[in-house]
């Protein structure tokens, strides 16, 4: 399998876990289906039965493998916890698909983590030094090996070590023999969120995978914050010193889907809300308003509404192609994004047309669909973006391209206009992005989001060097390998 849409910033990962229910493998099957977005390179489930612990991981979707009957009767037992992978560190092969699973002194451990570890390779450099062996070259297994290298006594304890040794952007879950276990990070960067079923409790990326099992939404676990559940009680505990919440502002943009719950308003509402804006801020006559497909149709909704002219599917994708294209060949390969979008000729012909998208990355994708719509006999292309300009990679579990390849790093907006070839282009002011979420400018006192993207103002500093790194090239450094 082999990359092809290179032009998005790739999401993290998706993770649920569950308690105490007959089913659990396969609500935790459903519960990593709800989330497949988040992650497509593999999947994978752990189970415990009340004596063994049980494992299958695939490369691939999860409906590929565990829909399958003969494959969830390999996880037996009560409680389970699931993973779908995208990797930002480490290489894409079978021995880093989560959860993982590690035998320790005090009994079995499975851990399932999104997000990236910034001080990862200082981390494992110094247990290798003393005699950690690893397995895998992700992150994730550091976290494992601290736990098992703690001289506390009791497991959460053992946690507890392992956390304050640990930075970055994470939302773990791990099972053990007695509890099911949430942590999220200091800063809530990644998401996580607490659901309940019957007499089950649940963790999961989004709410949606708790709809998709008929479960109700609780809360999201607060930052830094840990949350056990054992003999079907909830217990929490906040072990940091407190924080001001610093949510990945991309959650709300683009990751989550659109149905999913942020702070108790679906992510559609604020996608809508920042086509609105975007409208406000940007006038400009056109005949019609069309979206890039799917991600940019909840802004480029708002943006009509709000400025009174006509929606339109111009694009259509084609959703059977996937993140992915088997093994293709060059020259289909060169089609580029034909292979994912069509227009809609008789729709956009003779037409001046306002291009919506969530956001402009490389820009390479962007060139062709106006390069589309021209050919298909636009008069004009004024393309509009629902975020600020994106100016700075991501360390905390996004994989993105580096600073130099970001196409708003050093251009202006002219430059940024003549590489796409259009003939306007627009950008969401960063107060604007703010009003539009939350309705007040980023210097109010509601908490700053993650928006290092736009700002280069980071809530955790790097400790492995990383500046001007893909978050992929960790496994480069010094010979050796990270998440």
């Amino acid at each position: 399998m082999k990359k092809f849409d290179l032009d998005k910033l790739r999401e993290e990962c998706g993770v649920f876990g569950i308690s105490n229910h007959d089913d659990a493998s396969a609500l935790v099957a459903l519960g990593l289906h709800a989330l497949q977005h988040r992650g497509q390179e593999g999947c994978g489930i752990v189970s415990f039965d009340g004596k063994n612990f049980h494992s299958e991981k695939r490369q691939g979707l999860v409906g590929d493998h565990f829909t399958n009957t003969e494959t969830l009767k390999k996880l037996p037992g009560n409680f389970a916890i699931g993973h779908n992978r995208y990797s930002t560190t480490g290489e894409t092969s079978l021995r880093n698909i989560q959860p993982f699973f590690a035998d320790l002194h005090t009994g079995g451990l499975s851990i399932a983590h999104n997000g990236n570890l910034t001080n990862a390779l200082l981390l494992r450099e110094s247990l290798v030094k003393d005699g950690a062996i690893f397995r895998t070259t992700s992150d994730t297994e550091t976290i494992v090996q601290l736990i098992a290298k703690s001289k506390r006594e009791k497991f959460t304890d053992k946690l507890i070590d392992t956390l304050f040794q640990i930075q970055g952007g994470y939302a773990l879950v791990l099972l053990t023999n007695k509890k099911l276990v949430g942590v999220r990070d200091p800063f809530g960067i990644r998401p996580l969120v607490i659901g309940k079923l019957k007499n089950s409790y649940i963790f999961a990326s989004e709410t949606c995978a708790l709809d998709i099992v008929g479960a109700s939404f609780i809360r999201e676990v607060e930052n830094g914050e840990i949350v056990i559940i054992e003999n079907e009680k909830i217990n929490s505990i906040m072990p940091f010193p407190k924080q001001k919440p610093r949510p990945c502002i991309f959650e709300y943009i683009y990751f989550a889907r659109p149905d999913s719950l942020i702070n108790n308003k679906c992510a559609y509402e604020y996608r809508k809300n920042l086509g609105a804006q975007l409208a406000a801020e940007t006038r400009t006559d056109a005949d019609l308003v069309v979206p890039v497909p799917d991600s940019g149709v909840p802004a480029a909704l708002g943006f009509a509404k709000k400025s009174n002219i006509q929606f339109e599917l111009g694009l259509i994708r084609n959703h059977y192609v996937g993140r992915t294209f088997i093994e293709p060949t060059q020259s289909i390969r060169s089609l580029g994004v034909k292979l994912k979008l069509s227009s809609t000729k008789t729709v956009v012909k003779d037409k001046s047309i306002i291009l919506i998208d969530d956001s402009l990355v490389r820009g390479t994708t962007c060139h062709k669909i106006v390069k589309m719509l021209y050919e298909s006999g636009a008069k004009e292309v004024h393309v509009k973006i629902a975020c600020p300009e994106i100016k700075f990679p991501d360390f905390y579990g996004v994989d993105m391209p580096t600073k130099q390849e970001l196409l708003a790093f050093e251009k202006t907006n002219k430059e940024m206009c003549d590489y796409i070839n259009a003939k306007s282009l627009s950008f969401l002011s960063l107060n604007g992005l703010y009003n539009a979420l939350i309705g007040s400018n980023r210097n109010s006192n509601f908490p700053q989001f993650s928006d290092h993207y736009f700002t280069g103002e980071y809530p955790i500093k790097p400790s492995d060097k990383l500046q001007g790194l893909k978050v992929k090239q960790l496994s480069l450094l010094s010979g050796k390998s990270s998440n």
